[in-house]
């Protein structure tokens, strides 16, 4: 199971440990969802996600604040003896003394942030729902272009990297080449992203390993990118149809989603870096209405209509 280790949210969220006597160092968080422990403060624990992490903001501070003392001990133990990965306290709201005494007591570590509770509450589930998202590696090159993100797949040595490298000099962004780190973010999102190892490198054959972000700039890489588009590069094959029109979109899958796939024939001469530009653009015009293949079938229609007119009269 995927998880993420509670030293790396301190660190990503910049938050302040309020209760550094806790060893945190093997504390993991599971879950991409957060918890907001109103309810449980009113003394109501039935289906209650403890695993999950726990944000307090101004609501249940000001109830926290209102208990009678004996009640804020029954309530602060019943609470913190659940198995609590660790309570963040957003608008720099600081824990009473009891709930710090008995936090540490049972092992919880208690967080703090300056941010506003929905604005953390967003950013956190945002961020654990990519490094908590399910995830595979597959063979190819990501890059961004024209803002959409487009996969280049294909057997090996048949041109991926130098389409991807004459895409980075028309000025589109590598995110990854040769792996690809593919992570669900929702049904609808795909996200890519390179293992660190090979982090904006290209091999290209016959030369080598080259550094991109060296050669071209900070400009020329990009950490992720959702997965919009998919063109599979194959041997051009004489005897094959390949679609010349575009009516009906093609899918491949991963992880559960559907992601629109063109099978790209290759044969000496084609530019790879300009189809793929073609690809991407084409696929925007899409998304925003326009459909060249449709158009053009309306024309043709058009047309035929009015020659049976003419014919007719």
């Amino acid at each position: 199971m995927a998880s993420v280790s509670l030293t790396k949210i301190i660190e990503k969220m910049k938050l302040e440990n309020l209760t550094p006597e806790i060893d945190i160092t093997g504390i993991k968080i599971t879950q991409p969802d957060i918890n907001r422990p109103a309810l449980q403060m009113a003394g109501y624990f039935e289906h209650y996600e403890a695993t999950r992490l726990q944000i307090i903001g101004f609501v249940e501070y000001t109830y926290m604040e209102g208990l009678p003392f004996e009640r804020k001990r029954e309530i602060y133990n019943k609470l913190l003896s659940c198995n609590i990965p660790c309570i963040v306290f957003c608008r720099e709201l600081q824990p009473d003394e009891l709930f710090l005494k008995t936090a540490i007591e049972h092992g919880v570590p208690l967080l703090m942030t300056q941010k506003a509770t929905s604005a953390f509450t967003a950013e956190i589930i945002r961020w654990l729902s990519v490094k908590l998202a399910p995830c595979i590696s597959v063979h190819g090159v990501l890059v961004d272009v024209y803002g959409e993100g487009v996969l280049i797949t294909g057997e090996s040595g048949i041109g991926k990297s130098e389409a991807a490298l004459e895409l980075i000099k028309r000025g589109h962004r590598l995110v990854t080449d040769d792996v690809v780190e593919i992570r669900k973010v929702s049904d609808e999102t795909l996200v890519g992203s390179a293992p660190d190892i090979t982090k904006h490198f290209i091999e290209l054959r016959g030369i080598g390993i080259v550094d991109v972000k060296a050669l071209y700039g900070v400009s020329s890489v990009k950490d992720t990118q959702s997965i919009d588009l998919v063109i599979r590069l194959e041997d051009w094959d004489k005897e094959k149809e390949y679609d010349r029109l575009g009516l009906e979109e093609e899918y491949t899958e991963y992880l559960g989603n559907k992601v629109v796939c063109h099978n790209i024939p290759i044969r000496p001469g084609r530019n790879l870096a300009i189809i793929c530009e073609s690809a991407a653009v084409n696929h925007r015009q899409k998304k925003m209405g326009y459909n060249a293949a449709q158009e053009l079938y309306t024309r043709v229609q058009n047309s035929l209509a009015r020659r049976r007119e003419e014919d007719d009269e």
